[in-house]
């Protein structure tokens, strides 16, 4: 039998669950889709709701189904997927899809053990996809859940050493009966209430229990070792035009936007090296900035006009939105 906190959520989620596109509300009749599960756990890795409510409507329209999806052009796929960012989850999204239609028929597994083994999905998403779709249970664990689990428990140790004894307390309060619910009500909890600032507390179905609001210590959890400052990269990017075409190129299937549409660029590195894609006279038009994972870059950005054949890369009419950000940001700055 599982305390009274599970029960407490449970109720709480039963009322103010979220709308969103990829789930069944609770009480629902309707068996939930493993394709859309899957694929919306995808896509929020690192990444809002906000921001992938569209890119979701998207990909549900081009491909209503995981053999659709296995279906479809790599760089249909990896256009759609331009702007998400984290980009290596669109190439796995397809590997994905294709390893269930060949290795299970179409359905994904049930089992976590199973999900596991499909390219892309973790111990997080495989638990989520279980749980939420299968209604088996499994220990669900996202950024949301650490931080109502830190201060339910008034865990004190920073992330990511903290993570076990998360674990524990998360795997006590899993339920065996309708898990799916209990874990979407632990992530929609952290996502509505127990935010990261000015938690509201007062709202909170958990407040009788929680031992950080006890202590008045829920802002400052979950504590967090400090981040390392993150190193500068500089680089070179070419936009090429001709006529109402640009000089673009898809990039190398592994690595940074791999397969990935995008205009030439150099080297990224602290000292890059230029690499035009072929001789003219190039203008400078200022810089863009963006951040990866792991470091800041800053690309200058060059352009003319092509009335030759380039040695790398090939002329076609642009739509800007299958640019990645990086590019798209370029783009902008010369048009």
């Amino acid at each position: 039998m599982y305390d009274r906190r599970t029960d407490a959520l449970r109720d709480w989620y039963a009322t103010q669950a979220r709308d969103l596109p990829w789930r069944v509300p609770p009480g629902s009749d309707t068996v939930p889709d493993p394709y859309r599960i899957w694929l919306s756990e995808v896509m929020l890795q690192q990444t809002t709701v906000a921001a992938v409510k569209a890119y979701f409507a998207r990909f549900t329209t081009l491909w209503p189904t995981v053999r659709d999806l296995a279906a479809a052009e790599d760089t249909d796929v990896m256009a759609a997927w331009a702007g998400l960012g984290y980009y290596a989850r669109a190439r796995n999204l397809l590997k994905c899809a294709r390893a269930v239609v060949a290795d299970h028929d179409g359905q994904f597994p049930e089992s976590e053990t199973d999900l596991l083994t499909l390219p892309g999905i973790g111990p997080y998403t495989a638990a989520a996809i279980a749980s939420i779709a299968f209604q088996t249970r499994a220990v669900v664990v996202d950024g949301n859940v650490e931080r109502v689990m830190a201060r339910l428990g008034a865990i004190e140790t920073p992330l990511p050493a903290a993570k076990p004894q998360i674990r524990v307390l998360a795997d006590l309060l899993t339920p065996d009966e309708r898990p799916g619910d209990h874990a979407q009500a632990v992530m929609d909890l952290g996502a509505t209430i127990c935010t990261p600032k000015s938690p509201a507390c007062f709202l909170c179905p958990l407040r009788d229990d929680c031992a950080a609001l006890k202590l008045d210590i829920a802002e400052c959890l979950p504590r967090k070792m400090p981040k390392a400052a993150k190193p500068e990269r500089r680089g070179y990017v070419y936009l090429a035009r001709r006529g109402k075409t640009w000089l673009v190129e898809t990039r190398a299937p592994k690595g940074l936007l791999g397969g990935m549409l995008a205009f030439p660029t150099s080297d990224w590195s602290d000292r890059p090296i230029p690499a035009a894609p072929f001789d003219a006279h190039w203008q400078e038009r200022g810089e863009v900035r963006h951040t990866f994972t792991h470091f800041h870059l800053t690309l200058k950005v060059l352009t003319t006009m092509a009335p030759g054949n380039p040695d790398r890369g090939r002329f076609e009419a642009l739509d800007p939105d299958a640019l990645p950000t990086l590019f798209a940001k370029a783009h902008k700055l010369v048009t």
